[in-house]
């Protein structure tokens, strides 16, 4: 049995109570041990996605109790993909906590960010809907604990908010998870995916209901119109480094569409056709449209940040709600850089702080360290913003291509194409009255000069551009791994056969079957 499997999930689930039970007070062992796991998970993370790379699904079942009755773990492309780039964001979030020493503003954040990635990682590695529903809660338990990092109330109402809606979809989660067992006997999602295809017409009713039920909670975790109202306010009243940590938790809900309404709910499915592109591309489309409104009609940099990830998870959800190869294969690349490029904003918006008294979006005295900064905004802003030469530009490109035979093609062109025209005027507006008109307001009289940012902050902000640059650069192969993920996804066979099958053939590469 492949053990590797299991480490992502094991390893963060015994770093976090180690820091708590024995390096309570010693923030610098913290660091220690906070790094070296999120060091070991990015190696084990690349090892796993290297095995996947050519179509390998691995399995490993806990307990050695066989699917369906057992909890599997399940190593594809996707899921592997998914991890890496979890762990790599991970990294830089961590670098800018210790870098600004928001780590020390709390007693418990890094084992608090250890049962983050616990829970991200086991999101995307379960091959059990149960137990995805597990992983969302410890996902819940542990954001919170972050979200309220350092105190203040507008950080705990903000914090209750996102609690309450994100119970609301825990609710609907185990209605849906209810009704599905209900119907088939099982949560296993391979078994899943055949019994869900032998219902006939007449018996489908409660396995529609459960489809739907599914699709509002991942829509919700994915912050889809009208299901958004938690994000904008929770994520720009977070610490700015919880705020970069999140851009990955959006994505945690569009990976969950990919997963169960390509291989449980299949586009070609009869009992749930229309589904996808009745109900989730027109909310896409809005989706978008109200999260670049959003961006020109900001105040605070924090929330123009913020309705930009909105926008950017309606980019994602209009290739996803496709449901092609093309427009699948889109949406990860998509996926990849929007998570990339909103951590990046999140923690800009972090070091604009320096020398301000809050992130309103008029002119103040410069902030501490300016150039940099301003720079560094800038190459974001036009990554987030999709022009070229960085990668939000190629990644609209893909999306665009890949709708050209969609029903509602002009639309999404129009939406696509206004959106990207809006969000750019909102971000030359922020910019421009945080770094330019700046220069022409005094100090005031007296005030000392704040401290700049610290190198290790620049250099987690700068390594995430970095990241951008070479998802650019790269974009050909990185497009040609995620269009074979997109493959693998529409011909699960060898997905369901490596979960059901027997003992003795655990791990079996895609061209085998």
């Amino acid at each position: 049995m492949m053990h590797w499997i299991a480490l992502p999930i094991i390893l963060p689930a015994l770093v976090a109570p180690f820091i708590v039970l024995a390096a309570r007070y010693h923030i610098a062992i913290q660091r220690v041990l906070s790094t070296a796991g999120v060091l070991a998970l990015i190696a084990i993370a690349a090892g796993l996605a290297w095995q996947a790379a050519d179509g390998t699904v691995t399995l490993y079942r806990l307990g050695d109790w066989p699917a369906p009755f057992g909890i599997v773990l399940v190593a594809d492309r996707l899921a592997t993909m998914m991890i890496l780039l979890t762990a790599v964001l991970g990294l830089f979030v961590l670098l800018y906590a210790i870098g600004s020493k928001w780590d020390e503003r709390g007693r418990h954040f890094h084992a608090l960010f250890q049962f983050q990635m616990m829970g991200l990682m086991g999101a995307f590695l379960t091959g059990d809907l149960f137990n995805l529903f597990v992983f969302f809660e410890v996902l819940l338990i542990a954001s919170y604990g972050l979200m309220i990092h350092s105190g203040g109330n507008r950080r705990l109402r903000a914090g209750v908010q996102y609690v309450l809606y994100n119970l609301l979809g825990s609710t609907l989660f185990l209605f849906a998870l209810g009704a599905i067992y209900a119907e088939t006997g099982t949560l296993n999602m391979a078994d899943l995916a055949g019994r869900v295809a032998m219902i006939d017409e007449g018996g489908s009713v409660g396995i529609r209901v459960a489809s739907v039920l599914l699709l509002l909670v991942f829509a919700i975790k994915a912050a889809v119109v009208p299901l958004h109202f938690w994000l904008p306010s929770s994520y720009a009243n977070a610490p700015g480094p919880v705020a970069a940590l999140f851009a990955v938790m959006t994505k945690v809900g569009g990976y969950a569409i990919i997963r169960v309404y390509t291989l449980i709910f299949p586009p070609d499915l009869e009992i749930t056709s229309g589904l996808h592109s009745v109900w989730l591309l027109p909310a896409a489309m809005v989706t978008l449209a109200i999260g670049m409104i959003g961006v020109l009609a900001a105040r605070k940099l924090d929330r123009l940040v913020a309705y930009s990830v909105i926008g950017s998870m309606g980019m994602v959800m209009i290739a996803i709600a496709l449901f092609t190869q093309a427009g699948i294969a889109a949406a990860l690349y998509y996926i990849v850089h929007s998570t990339l490029a909103g951590a990046a904003l999140f923690l800009i918006a972090d070091l604009a702080r320096s020398g301000r008294e809050n992130l309103d979006l008029r002119a103040a005295p410069m902030v501490a360290g300016a150039p940099l900064t301003a720079g560094m905004f800038f190459a974001a802003a036009i990554a987030m913003v999709g022009l070229p030469p960085l990668s939000g530009f190629t990644g609209k490109l893909m999306i665009l291509d890949a709708s050209i035979n969609a029903p509602l093609v002009v639309w999404i062109w129009a939406t696509v194409l206004i959106a990207s025209l809006i969000s750019l005027v909102g971000f030359a507006r922020a910019g421009s009255t945080l770094f330019w008109k700046a220069r022409a307001v005094p100090p005031p009289e007296g005030a000392e000069p704040a401290s700049p940012p610290s190198a290790l902050s620049y250099t987690a902000v700068g390594g995430l551009l970095a990241l951008l640059a070479a998802l650019t650069v790269l974009a050909g192969p990185v497009h040609r791994y995620t269009t074979a993920i997109a493959a693998q996804l529409f011909a699960p066979a060898p997905y369901v056969s490596t979960v059901l099958e027997t003992p003795g053939k655990l791990s079996i590469p895609a061209e085998e079957h």
